[in-house]
């Protein structure tokens, strides 16, 4: 098995992801095996004024110097559950110490293989407004949309989820905003947010849900316990 690395930007999602990792030991194994996996987090607030003011590049570094250390723990790749991560991860920057997965691709891929021909995008509002998933959707040919209020939909991210904060009155304004898509022509949405599975179920939503966060922990687990190549892409625009 492949020691992995996860890269971690935001606490609950990451702990979502690697609980979703350690998890899928027992259910393809029935034994509480898996990879060895380690996790690198550098607090959020030392990269939130660079995302303020659109300094990608900034944000890059923090990121990489987590990489590095993932790479001096024995970690052979990375993955990272964070969805605006990679608007960092994707701007141009030496190689990164190890290579990653890249979370948008295999949303896109998830979305291909399920015959999705137009997707709701619903993650902060430098994803929504961001290139990584318009670039990786339409790699595949598939259009793409977000809601129509996406600053509620990044409000709630940013005061409440990613501090660990699940209101019901939350869950209502991202039901309404799926069903805002589904009116618009979507037939599925991406949860593009690590933090949203946690707030939004499958049995909650009036379209089918692409879960970023649970897809890119399985893609991560297949490559550790060899189901598929490591990655090569070592940041940067693809």
């Amino acid at each position: 098995m492949i020691h992995t690395g996860l890269l971690a930007h935001s606490p609950d999602g990451a702990a979502l992801a690697f609980s979703e990792f350690c998890h899928l030991g027992p259910q393809r194994f029935k034994a509480p095996v898996h990879p060895d996996i380690t996790l690198d987090y550098i607090a959020m607030g030392r990269t939130l004024p660079a995302w303020d003011r659109g300094d990608a590049g900034a944000v890059r570094e923090v990121l990489a110097e987590s990489v590095s250390r993932l790479a001096k723990s024995g970690a052979e790749f990375f993955f990272c559950p964070d969805n605006t991560a990679h608007i960092a991860l994707e701007s141009p920057g030496p190689d990164l110490a190890i290579p990653g997965l890249n979370i948008a691709d295999i949303v896109a891929q998830k979305a291909s293989a399920s015959g999705f021909r137009k997707v709701g995008i619903l993650g902060t509002r430098f994803t929504m407004a961001g290139p990584v998933y318009p670039r990786a959707l339409a790699a595949h040919g598939i259009d793409w949309a977000i809601p129509e209020h996406g600053e509620e939909i990044n409000r709630i991210i940013f005061e409440e989820l990613v501090n660990g904060v699940i209101l019901d009155q939350s869950r209502v304004t991202y039901c309404n905003a799926i069903d805002d898509l589904k009116a618009r022509g979507c037939d599925s949405v991406a949860l593009v947010c690590t933090e949203i599975p946690l707030l939004i179920a499958p049995s909650d939503s009036s379209l089918p849900i692409l879960d970023s966060t649970r897809l890119i922990a399985e893609a991560a687990f297949n490559v550790g316990v060899g189901e598929a190549p490591l990655p090569t892409w070592r940041g940067g625009p693809l």
